[in-house]
């Protein structure tokens, strides 16, 4: 590609869309066109680029580290031509309220809540966008950003929003049947991939020493493991804030009242030298409101 040229921006749609969701069908399904077409565009884009963008395993993509590089300037480009033409079509970008947010929290906590909030303030346009890893959707134009993990991500500072124990948490039906810590070794044991939190760790927490590794299965969000506890399929670890309505309602309950410190936490971000809109900044409020009032 000649230098001062520029890829054509159906090359460039397809590609972040393929980044974002990682998977060409999914691009497909969101741009209109087929499968077929969104791998010739980005093949394209390869070939007027020299580089490849996407690791190409049989049920899986992954992007290369010039994609990672490339990607948020590709986003912070196609936001640039949205918000400006929003402006000369007369949207009121005051109302827009982009959210991105951690997969879990969205669906066990936020969702929940939002009907409280659009009440509260009919006029906020409402945009989320969900993960379950963080490095999964880059976000740079996202008015406010939850994340789960550590609370060190580069360029980016983050508050805590809430942190607490993890437990194990299942139906009622599979508690009446745990007299002690040990009988949780003889049920099927789920957790989440990618956290630092561990059954490993409630054990320790328990007194209970294994005679062997337990078996266990695993799931990329709680989203699916959740789900599995609350149908009495087996046990998995909770924390407060996403299990909480779970065990309101009675789906869920805890077995023992035994917990170890979450090493990991949600953290609420605002990208770096962002100007919060008017939606913004009476959602962050309405946030830190909500949650510091629940766990009072």
């Amino acid at each position: 590609m000649r230098t001062g040229t520029l890829p054509p921006l159906n090359w460039l749609r397809a590609f972040e869309a393929a980044a974002r969701h990682l998977s060409f069908t999914a691009a497909a399904e969101e741009l209109h066109i087929t499968q077929s077409a969104v791998s010739q565009q980005i093949k394209s884009l390869e070939t007027a680029l020299g580089r490849n963008l996407f690791v190409r395993r049989t049920r899986s993509l992954q992007l290369t580290d010039a994609a990672r590089a490339y990607l948020p300037s590709v986003q912070g480009a196609f936001q640039l031509l949205l918000d400006e033409t929003a402006a000369i079509a007369g949207q009121d970008r005051e109302s827009l309220l982009e959210v991105h947010s951690n997969m879990a929290f969205t669906v066990f906590w936020l969702t929940p809540r939002l009907g409280e909030f659009l009440d509260a303030y009919p006029w906020v346009r409402l945009n989320v966008a969900t993960s379950v890893f963080t490095n999964e959707y880059t976000a740079p134009y996202a008015s406010v950003e939850i994340r789960f993990g550590s609370g060190t991500w580069e360029g980016t500072q983050g508050e805590v929003l809430h942190q607490s124990d993890a437990y194990p948490v299942c139906t009622p039906e599979i508690a009446k049947r745990l007299k002690t810590p040990e009988d949780v070794l003889n049920e099927k044991l789920f957790d989440t991939i990618g956290g630092r939190q561990s059954w490993d760790s409630w054990f320790r927490a328990a007194g209970v020493t294994p005679d062997e590794p337990p078996e266990q299965h695993w799931a990329s969000t709680y989203v699916v493991t959740f789900d599995l506890a609350a149908r009495g399929v087996g046990i998995t670890l909770g924390h407060d804030l996403i299990v909480e309505d779970f065990i309101a309602d009675g789906r869920l309950v805890r077995p023992f009242d035994i917990g170890f410190p979450m090493p990991d936490a949600y953290y609420l971000l605002t990208p770096p030298d962002a100007r919060l809109n008017r939606a913004a900044k009476v959602f962050r409020d309405w946030l830190l409101d909500r949650i510091r009032s629940e766990s009072d």
